[in-house]
């Protein structure tokens, strides 16, 4: 793929939108936001037909994670930008008595986004998305693994604005180090934890800011008193959807000890009856891996695995094809690479704990912290598990499902990264916060402002004295003090203050 891009150029046109756009009303780009809604609803199986053929995914992962998420998410983003973006007044103290104080959620200029080839139209249309109605002209470096060329220009080609905003540069590494160079002003990631470092090493002496969603290791936590025909069937799809192609499938299930052995075995039985087909008609339920070398990294941890005592139930790739068969792994220790790398495959390790205090530490026991899940009735037990686990999310008796709600923020901690996209959190990430403080024209001098004496040293003492003590007394003295300062701040210096 030719990747020679002139840069600085591509820039400098973006900057020359983004200028214009902070003249565009917000009501005018919520409009456009539902017209790409209506687009990309009423063109979703064209759409769908371009993912599968580029993706390998089934056709209802395509439909529901790709297209049905996207549309959710515009719909959100539509509805909750006037008020997050809107002029935000906050307290004023009592010192700055007759003053107001306000906060403007400004655009940042041009935002680059980076993204994966594992989910390229969600993850690719809501941050442009998201990035556009702050007002902001995007630039979107899309997987050349799968650049779904043209599809994003189509979808935005007869909306005025977004689509003077948005520009798709096609290329792989080194175009998206030559678009860093050229100093966006913010940076979008999503991808590996390996090459989110190489670009925040780029953009960190050139102080661009910048956004990592990186890999998961995410850990489901079951406890002996969960219904284990829904808690297995949630184990099976939170593992396995989109061929465990997602940074918060479960890589790590950890199930009680009175129920683990039930438990595998429902599972078993699970991945057996799963049907794995490319090219599906909707009746698939995991279709091909994307790349190959993913389908190399899958089955290197499946081999290490075994090679240091794990039992692999099923696994192995339909020949001539990138399709994996689903792997149930058992009898797991914590130095094999199913434990310590993200697999991003159909594969689901599960391992025994004995109770609350050890669950913690097993799922904790990771350099990941993106999402996890807790399952049990006892509801009370279950909040206090999420409150002590190590991520930025966590479902409660469901799976993957904090990304399900586009008003929650999505993101990680450790080396799964950092920053928000999604939820009110995400759509502020794409603005600058300009502090506003407004006073009224007129002829006083601020109490604080020169001339320095020592009558007004000694009053702004009582001030504090009054401002921070307690009781009727302390607000008489703090007023009583107020006055005097402001009635002396007004008169020049008098000899004795000298």
């Amino acid at each position: 793929m030719n990747t020679r891009i002139d840069a600085t150029a591509i820039l400098t046109d973006a900057r020359q939108v983004a200028q214009a756009l902070r003249e565009v009303p917000l009501a005018a780009r919520v409009k456009e936001l539902r017209r790409l809604l209506a687009k990309l609803r009423d063109q979703r199986e064209e759409v769908i037909d371009r993912i599968v053929a580029e993706t390998g995914k089934s056709r209802t992962d395509a439909l529901v994670s790709e297209v049905m998420g996207t549309l959710d998410y515009l719909h959100w983003l539509a509805g909750a930008a006037p008020g997050a973006l809107c002029e935000q007044r906050v307290s004023t103290p009592l010192a700055l008595f007759g003053k107001k104080s306000r906060i403007w959620h400004e655009p940042l200029g041009v935002v680059l986004v980076i993204t994966p080839w594992n989910y390229p139209l969600h993850i690719a249309l809501t941050t442009i998305a998201t990035a556009f109605v702050a007002g902001n002209a995007v630039l979107l470096k899309p997987s050349e693994h799968t650049p779904l060329a043209g599809l994003f220009e189509e979808l935005v080609a007869d909306l005025p604005w977004l689509s003077q905003a948005l520009t798709v540069v096609q290329g792989d590494g080194s175009c998206a180090q030559a678009l860093i160079e050229a100093r966006p002003d913010k940076i979008c990631f999503t991808g590996s934890t390996r090459t989110g470092r190489r670009i925040l090493a780029q953009a960190a002496p050139l102080l661009i800011p910048v956004e990592l969603e990186l890999g998961g290791k995410d850990a489901m936590l079951v406890f002996d008193d969960v219904d284990l025909g829904r808690t297995t069937a949630g184990a099976l799809w939170g593992a396995l959807t989109n061929g465990g192609q997602s940074c918060t499938a479960v890589e790590r299930l950890y199930v009680q000890r009175g129920i683990y052995d039930e438990m595998v075995s429902r599972l078993r039985s699970g991945i057996d009856a799963l049907v794995v087909n490319s090219g599906d008609e909707g009746d698939a339920d995991i279709g091909a891996m994307t790349t190959g070398f993913q389908c190399d990294i899958v089955e290197r941890h499946l081999d290490d695995a075994r090679a240091k005592g794990a039992v692999v139930h099923g696994g192995g790739r339909v020949s001539g094809t990138h399709m994996l068969r689903p792997a149930l792994v058992t009898g797991m220790t914590d130095d094999m690479l199913l434990m310590q790398e993200e697999t991003f495959g159909p594969v689901l390790p599960v391992l025994p704990f004995t109770d609350e205090a050890d669950a913690i530490r097993l799922a904790n026991n990771s350099r990941f912290g993106l999402s996890a899940s807790v399952w049990s009735k006892d509801l009370t037990r279950a909040r206090r598990v999420a409150a002590a686990l190590n991520a930025g999310a966590v479902s409660i008796n469901n799976v993957m499902l904090t990304e399900g709600n586009p008003a929650l923020p999505f993101g990680g901690v450790g080396e799964s990264g950092y920053g928000r996209t999604k939820g009110v959190q995400g759509l502020l990430g794409m603005t600058r916060s300009k502090a506003v403080l407004i006073d009224k024209q007129s002829r006083k001098i601020e109490a604080n402002w020169f001339p320095y004496t020592r009558r007004k040293y000694q009053l702004f003492g009582e001030l504090v004295r009054g401002l921070f003590g307690h009781g009727l007394g302390a607000l008489i003295r703090f007023a009583r003090a107020g006055i005097t300062l402001e009635n002396t701040a007004q008169k020049p210096r008098q000899p004795e203050d000298k």
